[in-house]
């Protein structure tokens, strides 16, 4: 297998020749699923920044839901309260980690083809080396700038 040109599950945004802005979209169809990543050569290197949404453990319960209530009102008020409860027991964890730890543990997954991946990889390496080949061209065209004003000036 390959990589392609243009690239199956790949979106670029946007290039600045600096930088490149890609989407990838997940393969279940979920937006929120997409990683938006930015490949940008500065002063000290390339730089690599990676967006994706992140969602807590929604599914952790502090205090089990019960599924033996015979009538359904009941059922549903038991549900309705203690969702409210784990979802407050669940932000209070989270924040107690940012106050106590200073970061918060998240975990994303974006499902992708074989082609996809493959594609995403290439599409780092080949945006990676036109954002430094940029910076290179940028500096000697600043260097060569600056030799002709010195040369003016003799």
């Amino acid at each position: 297998m390959k990589s392609q040109q243009p690239a199956e599950g790949i979106l670029k945004r946007s290039d600045w020749g600096n930088a490149k802005y890609y989407s990838v979209p997940c393969s279940c169809g979920n937006d929120e699923d997409t990683i938006e990543f930015i490949v940008e050569a500065d002063e000290m290197g390339v730089n690599v920044s990676t967006y994706t949404i992140q969602r807590t453990d929604y599914w952790t319960e502090a205090v089990s839901k019960r599924y033996d209530i015979e009538n359904i009102w009941n059922q549903e008020f038991d549900w309705f309260w203690k969702d409210i409860w784990n979802g407050f027991v669940t932000k209070l964890r989270l924040t107690k980690n940012i106050w106590w730890d200073g970061y918060v543990k998240y975990q994303s997954t974006t499902v992708m083809t074989e082609q996809q991946t493959l594609n995403y990889a290439e599409t780092l390496k080949s945006a990676v080396s036109d954002v430094s080949k940029f910076k290179k061209e940028r500096k000697e065209k600043s260097a060569t700038g600056k030799l002709a004003e010195q040369g003016d000036c003799v």
